[in-house]
């Protein structure tokens, strides 16, 4: 799948499209809905729906104290646009100058010149162009003067609307199981195996250690419950999952996600991409007085993390 990563990656014989703008971060079920509709009103008319997003966030340019942690790199959130309805990718580089343009020169530049906007689909609380003048009623004002149908989609959502912030609230919470139901699937923290302290392997429960990034939201410390998938093979393991700094041991600062494969001590996956899932909280992190109570502990952990796997398949 190929990401159009500028307005000059377009291509030049592209006709027209239905369009869906916004973030997409996580690409939740509240994004879902908007996709769904892109795709009936594309289905329609035989258009192929084209997804715009921003890269980086646009928080990291205007407010960079304030942006947000990503829960999705650039391409996963494509990978899930595509998975969600969309065609086409473009993660528009938004910097100072497009923050400048104005609601009319960004529905010109990037709705009508590049991407030949027939449909635009966003979700009712959409904002756009300078100091976010631009609405929905704007952007239905510029497509009956250019030539293209607007629509704002009703926000949706459980107990309260779905959004970004709402599963970084869980993350953050280590309520993974709220934010599986937010996004529509278990939340996933995707990186390259590196070689760890191999403390786990010397207590009997070798861990895949993936550190974590500063920029990508990870639940809050403690273990979990969940899958570990090697992205080169396919092949999808059930884990128990410890993040953050392992407390009992001295010396370890760095947050991680560690995996412990259940029942197995044969794998080599350094190296190896792999993406991690969540599927619920076993319990929050603790320093143990000795090794012996740490290990009492991780038996326990693994014994309920094979209990949920094995009701959740």
């Amino acid at each position: 799948m190929e990401i159009w990563r500028s307005l000059a990656d377009v291509p030049a014989d592209l006709g027209p499209t239905t369009v869906v703008i916004g973030n997409f971060d996580g690409v939740h079920l509240g994004h879902q809905r908007v996709l769904r509709r892109a795709r009936e009103l594309a289905d329609q008319r035989g258009l192929p729906v084209v997804a715009v997003t921003f890269d980086p966030h646009p928080m990291a340019v205007l407010r960079p104290e304030h942006a947000p942690t990503q829960l999705t790199t650039i391409e996963r959130r494509a990978e899930l646009l595509v998975e969600a309805g969309a065609d086409h990718v473009l993660a528009l580089p938004f910097d100072s100058d497009m923050a400048s343009w104005t609601p009319d020169e960004f529905a010109q530049r990037v709705l009508v010149d590049a991407v030949h906007a027939a449909v635009v689909v966003v979700g009712a609380n959409f904002r756009f162009g300078h100091k976010a003048a631009g609405d929905v009623a704007s952007l239905q004002a510029f497509g009956l003067e250019h030539g293209y149908d607007a629509e704002g989609i009703p926000l949706d959502g459980g107990p309260m609307v779905w959004s970004s912030t709402y599963v970084r609230t869980c993350l953050a919470a280590g309520d993974v199981a709220g934010a599986a139901e937010a996004l529509g699937h278990p939340y996933v923290v995707r990186g390259v195996v590196v070689r760890g302290d191999q403390r786990g392997r010397d207590l009997g429960f070798p861990t895949a250690n993936v550190p974590t990034d500063g920029m990508t939201a990870a639940p809050a410390d403690g273990v979990y419950a969940g899958w570990l998938k090697r992205l080169d093979t396919g092949e999808t393991y059930p884990a128990a999952i410890s993040v953050g700094t392992n407390p009992t041991f001295d010396g370890v600062r760095a947050r991680r996600v560690e995996s412990y494969v259940l029942d197995r001590t044969d794998l080599e996956l350094y190296g190896v991409e792999v993406e991690v899932s969540f599927l619920d909280r076993l319990r929050g992190m603790v320093a143990f007085a000795s090794v012996d109570e740490l290990v009492e502990q991780m038996h326990a952990d693994v014994a309920k993390a094979r209990e949920l796997l094995d009701t959740a398949t």
